[in-house]
């Protein structure tokens, strides 16, 4: 609800489809989410890497780079999480709407804050990339050693130790980061823009 009155929205003279036209390409979310250590980032700036190589107008909302600025007054409370994605889903959308492939790496837990992020979107904008990974090879992953310092309790509200994570229902890619390369996923997800007419 927002706590703003006396607003009206603006509509810009340069339209989304204009900028899609004036680039040569559609712009969509890819909305990378999975537990910590499966591989989102590396394969979220994997693909935003061979985008731009591609020519094609990308760019990275990574979860840890957010909170250094626009999200560093939130923790990792349910509520704060929730507000986390929701800021996420606005800037996503901009980005959409300037006509880039945005892709985005965030933990993102919660069914109903993905959902509601979804409905921010024109249908086929949004792009639920589910990371699939064990936990036991996540742990074994650990590159900022963050489950080790979960499972010691100096960490609270971790996902996968002691808050849930929510398995996506019906994402449009999943990518089973243990058994795929690199290369591989961005082949995966590259297909389906191809499939899609976004590239």
């Amino acid at each position: 609800m927002s706590k703003a009155t006396n607003i009206t929205w603006h509509e810009s003279a340069v339209s989304k489809h204009d900028r899609q036209v004036q680039n040569g390409h559609g712009s969509c979310v890819l909305w990378f989410t999975g537990l910590s250590g499966s591989g989102k980032s590396t394969i979220a700036n994997a693909v935003s890497n061979e985008l731009y190589r591609q020519g094609i107008n990308e760019y990275v909302l990574d979860g840890d780079n957010i909170r250094h600025g626009l999200n560093r007054d939130l923790g990792f409370s349910e509520a704060d999480r929730t507000e986390n994605i929701r800021r996420i889903g606005e800037v996503a959308k901009l980005f959409v709407d300037s006509g880039k492939v945005v892709t985005t790496a965030f933990i993102s837990p919660f069914s109903s804050d993905r959902a509601q992020v979804r409905e921010l979107f024109e249908d086929g904008e949004f792009i639920e990339v589910y990371v699939n990974c064990p936990i036991e090879e996540c742990e074994r992953r650990d590159p900022k050693h963050l489950y080790e310092k979960a499972r010691r309790g100096e960490i609270k509200d971790f996902t996968g130790i002691d808050s849930p994570y929510e398995v996506p229902e019906h994402p449009e890619i999943i990518i089973d980061s243990h058994l795929l390369t690199v290369e591989e996923a961005v082949e995966k997800v590259f297909a389906y823009l191809r499939n899609k007419n976004i590239i």
